[in-house]
């Protein structure tokens, strides 16, 4: 199939919208967006002006009671829609709970 879109994600994904607040590392240029779907290993954030792949991001995402916090790196670009991010790698075990409860919810949600 040559025009199929291959899946390269390494983790399920499932539509979540949270508050997202994206930092561009280098110009420490801030701003406020949403997620539609959050995994293990990254997110899509919606935002009208994309940032270029490969741009390295500080992204903060909340939800009613809780955050979480991630160095990231857009690595896909939708013109005029949002950016896949992939987090880092190194998260700390605080972090990775509220992912994984966030998680938990979403797939029992979708499930």
């Amino acid at each position: 199939m040559p025009n199929a879109i291959i899946d390269r994600r390494d983790a399920p994904r499932y539509p979540l919208i949270l508050l997202a607040e994206v930092t561009d590392v280098l110009s420490s240029t801030k701003f406020t967006a949403r997620t539609s779907d959050l995994s293990r290993t990254g997110c899509y954030i919606d935002m009208l002006h994309p940032l270029p792949r490969g741009t390295k991001l500080y992204v903060r995402l909340q939800n009613e009671k809780e955050a979480f916090e991630s160095g990231a790196t857009v690595m896909y670009v939708s013109p005029g829609l949002g950016i896949g991010v992939a987090f880092a790698e190194d998260l700390p075990a605080s972090q990775q709970a509220v992912q994984d409860r966030w998680l938990s919810a979403a797939a029992k949600a979708n499930g």
